[in-house]
């Protein structure tokens, strides 16, 4: 059961972007198991949205963030709302959800993963070769995963997500132009 927290619906752009794992210290921080690598919008957003495990997709509560920062492999953060351990304790296992909105800005030729999933791809002669289902960090390089119905049969296929094969990003567009043929 989580503390008394403000309850709230989850925004409309809303995206998950960690779980809590358990309590940190006797002062109501917490841990926090990021999904990404770099979890900027853990520390952008001063407020997240968390969703207890089970708890039905739009209920959540608001929890006005004091302070997070890097600790060893995961993230701790404070809140006003969390006042000693015990809270931090009930906190175990909920979802964190920040609004898309609170990113920060992507760089020039950066893109968040969450942008990328449910493009359509297209290579250079104008060929669908599907739409991103996720994003695999393969160690030197990001890699596209794309599905596509093909004889009514799912086809799978991977194209590395580097300069050398991608051409253009459209976010806008909902469209990634690929130097990449389908027999890949």
């Amino acid at each position: 059961m989580l503390p008394a927290l403000e309850a709230a619906e989850l925004p409309a752009d809303a995206i998950e972007v960690g779980r809590i794992a358990d309590a940190w210290g006797i002062k109501g921080w917490f841990k926090v198991l990021p999904h990404s690598a770099q979890p900027e919008a853990l520390f952008s957003s001063k407020r997240w949205f968390l969703q207890a495990p089970g708890a039905s997709a739009n209920a959540a509560f608001r929890l006005a963030i004091r302070e997070a920062k890097e600790h060893s492999d995961c993230i701790v953060a404070s809140s006003e709302d969390v006042p000693d351990r015990n809270a931090a304790e009930a906190l175990r296992g909920a979802r964190v959800f920040v609004p898309r909105s609170s990113f920060p800005t992507a760089g020039d030729d950066e893109y968040y993963w969450v942008d990328l999933i449910g493009l359509s791809v297209v290579n250079r002669e104008g060929v669908t070769l599907g739409t991103v289902r996720e994003l695999l960090a393969t160690g030197p390089q990001t890699t596209l995963v794309l599905t596509a119905e093909e004889d009514g049969k799912t086809v799978e296929r991977m194209v590395p997500f580097v300069s050398v094969f991608v051409d253009k990003v459209d976010l806008a567009g909902r469209l990634i132009t690929v130097d990449w043929q389908p027999e890949f």
